[in-house]
């Protein structure tokens, strides 16, 4: 005879497997009602609890879980700068509230969603990058139906999984956009790949819509190429449009990489930033200042990311709200606008 598990009480009870091992457990968060269900199905199988093993599963590795995810970007990290630049303040934030970091890359064609929690490698995830994100969702949905604790960097809109920390990317591409319109550009361009696969740089997108829309410009398809969040894209993107022979003033970039990108393409078909075409990136990556001239950004708070990040990973683990949080990003103006 198959001895029972947990799997077949959440089937008689009517409710998840994580729920059933909460209520075995006695986590406080399961509802008497529910309690008292799985309690009821567990009687009827002859189930009984291990409490060995279940002393072992809630012992609290007092450890999270960063997860890299490799990015479309060339070079031998893999790994895009502005999630490198939050590493030093997630490590301290984890340090001060007396827990350990244990930090992986992972590839998105891998098992990564395979539950840390009950391999009892850590106690909750947290999540940097995801390339294709209708890829990456499915992981989502199955990390949520096995109750794993996890947070993710990424686009804060309605309908996104799991707990949510990002920059408010409409905000910023608005901002953006209203600076290269205040400094008399009226054919702006957009270069990102703007679609459901890359909701980042979706709400980006929308806000150069947005500044157009508002100062009775038109959004000119002729004038969007797509790119992912690299160098080569970005110089492939505005060799594009200057094939096209397209009419452009000035350039938004999803990000400070495409935007550099975009600058040399510019230099080799001697264009001059921003006398000829002004560009503006998203990011505000330590490069964006070495550039030649400065790169005009919108800049995230690599910082208040990191602690946030941190933070809603503990408040889930302590039974409490950890809701989503648009982070704001601010322009910063320099010589390529």
């Amino acid at each position: 005879m198959a001895r029972v598990t947990s799997f077949d009480i959440a089937a008689l009870a009517g409710v998840s497997q994580p729920t059933v091992s909460r209520a075995l457990s006695g986590n406080r968060a399961v509802s008497a009602e529910t309690r008292a269900r799985v309690f009821a199905a567990a009687a009827k199988l002859n189930y009984t609890v291990d409490k060995n093993a279940s002393n072992l599963r809630r012992q609290a590795t007092r450890t999270l879980a960063l997860l890299f995810f490799e990015d479309p970007s060339p070079g031998e990290t893999q790994i895009n700068p502005f999630f490198l630049s939050m590493l030093g303040a997630i490590t301290k934030r984890c340090a001060t509230a007396g827990y350990d970091l244990l930090i992986s890359f992972q590839q998105l064609s891998g098992n990564w969603h395979v539950d840390y929690e009950d391999a009892r490698r850590a106690d909750a995830l947290i999540l940097l990058g995801y390339g294709d994100y209708l890829e990456y969702r499915p992981r989502l949905e199955q990390l949520l139906r096995q109750g794993t604790h996890f947070v993710r960097w990424g686009s804060v809109q309605p309908g996104q999984l799991g707990t949510t920390i990002g920059s408010d990317n409409r905000g910023g591409g608005l901002a953006a956009t209203r600076h290269l319109i205040e400094r008399g550009h009226r054919r702006i361009g957009f270069i990102g790949t703007a679609g459901d696969g890359s909701p980042e740089f979706q709400d980006r997108c929308a806000g150069w819509r947005d500044a157009l829309a508002q100062a009775g410009l038109a959004a000119d398809p002729a004038l969007m190429r797509d790119a992912t969040s690299c160098e080569a894209d970005g110089q492939a993107a505005v060799h594009s449009l200057i094939a096209a022979d397209a009419d452009f003033d000035a350039i938004f970039c999803a990000s400070d990489l495409i935007a550099i990108g975009a600058m040399r393409a510019l230099a080799q078909a001697g264009r001059r930033v921003p006398a000829d075409v002004a560009v503006v990136g998203f990011d505000d990556q330590p490069a964006a200042s070495l550039t030649s001239p400065p790169l005009t950004t919108v800049a995230q708070d690599a910082r208040r990311a990191g602690e946030t990040l941190v933070d809603m990973a503990l408040a889930q683990l302590r039974g409490e709200a950890a809701e989503a949080v648009a982070l704001p990003a601010r322009l910063v103006i320099r010589g390529s606008s």
